[in-house]
């Protein structure tokens, strides 16, 4: 039975007011935090105003605070339920026959909006914003806005020559640049012909250059190189994009970018396993107030408020260490993309169910 429309509009205009102010509470203070590090990191640079730090720090927040989200929500609905009871409204509600499950339907459709508001509309420009906020970082540092987008790369190339693995510590994001990369050479037989091993390399049109290269082949001493030239028909453009964190991609164009790593040679498993990670985050969201709705029922005047507040935290940190644990195997291989993305939503979804009948129905 759906609970009626000016009652419903009244929670769900109190549960999205709550998360709100949650979310909003928690991005002023990531905000704060970025700013003050970054004018340390500033400190040094006298080209560097307050102004332009504050703008970097706008710009690399949004994408910071998104991964706070499910919490604003667990802990803005148990705000709201806790308030509700505190202020005797649901008392009144269930006297009125409204049933636990009546008046958790405004939060559940809250949390599903808030939800698809995240994947297709927040993530975009919270992602877009990150990739400014690199780009503007390099400028104002002067510095490279590579970081080490990816640790321990593999990649695999096929030439007229024949084909070459390529393994390297580190990929240098927006570029095409590889750190310490060693590559194992074949012939059109596969027969193996060499490997060399370099400090830095770069992938241009049609060539890897390898800077202070060693070559090593069979029956012949090892020679080194200031600079090595070894043919490749990668594309640049798609390797660069390749090399981009999955967290820094929009969600629209995750797709795009997985293809692109794969004709690449590179393994994909990020970008699918972010795409269903996003994917699977309304639901994610509704589990957080299952949670927060199972431990936050309890009446003030029995007391043991702070026992279910303590209660909904260990829930939540439990559900967001699976979330972290399951998309690390899911990364790893281990488990497929899907399982790891929908499992902790689904479980939590359905424990928090589980409570609440053990509690509304005996």
């Amino acid at each position: 039975m759906l609970v009626g429309a000016t009652f419903g509009g009244y929670l769900a205009a109190r549960f999205l007011r709550t998360i709100g102010g949650v979310f909003l509470t928690v991005f002023l203070l990531v905000y704060t935090l970025d700013f003050v590090e970054q004018m340390r990191q500033a400190g040094d640079s006298a080209s560097v105003g307050a102004g332009d730090v504050a703008m970097l720090s706008l710009l690399r927040s949004p994408a910071i605070a998104e991964q706070v989200l499910p919490f604003a929500v667990l802990f803005g609905g148990m705000i709201t339920l806790l308030n509700l009871s505190r202020k005797l409204e649901l008392v009144v509600a269930r006297a009125a026959g409204v049933s636990a499950w009546q008046f958790l339907q405004p939060g559940i459709v809250v949390a599903l909006a808030v939800g698809v508001f995240a994947v297709f509309v927040y993530n975009p420009l919270a992602a877009t914003l990150k990739q400014e906020a690199s780009a503007r970082e390099a400028v104002l540092f002067a510095r490279d806005s590579g970081i080490a987008a990816a640790q321990n790369v593999w990649i695999r190339q096929r030439s007229p020559e024949g084909t070459a693995i390529i393994r390297a510590e580190a990929a240098v994001e927006g570029t095409t640049r590889l750190s310490r990369p060693t590559i194992f050479v074949f012939d059109r037989e596969g027969r193996f012909r060499e490997r060399i091993e370099a400090r830095e390399g770069e992938l241009r049109q049609g060539r890897w250059e390898l800077l202070d290269a060693r070559v090593t082949a069979l029956d012949v001493e090892p020679q080194s190189y200031a600079r090595y030239e070894l043919a490749s028909s990668l594309d640049p453009g798609q390797l660069r994009t390749s090399f981009t964190p999955p967290e820094s991609v929009p969600f629209w164009d995750l797709d795009d970018v997985a293809a692109q790593t794969e004709l690449a040679g590179l393994d994909a498993t990020r970008y699918h396993l972010q795409r269903e990670a996003l994917m699977a985050r309304p639901l994610l969201f509704v589990a957080m107030i299952l949670v927060a709705a199972s431990v936050s029922l309890r009446f003030f005047r029995f007391g043991g408020v702070g026992q279910m507040v303590l209660g909904g935290v260990a829930a939540g940190f439990l559900l967001y260490v699976a979330t972290e644990l399951m998309e690390d195997l899911g990364g790893s291989g281990l488990v497929g993309t899907t399982l790891a993305a929908w499992f902790p939503a689904v479980v939590g979804s359905l424990l928090g169910v589980l409570v609440l009948l053990h509690k509304e129905d005996g």
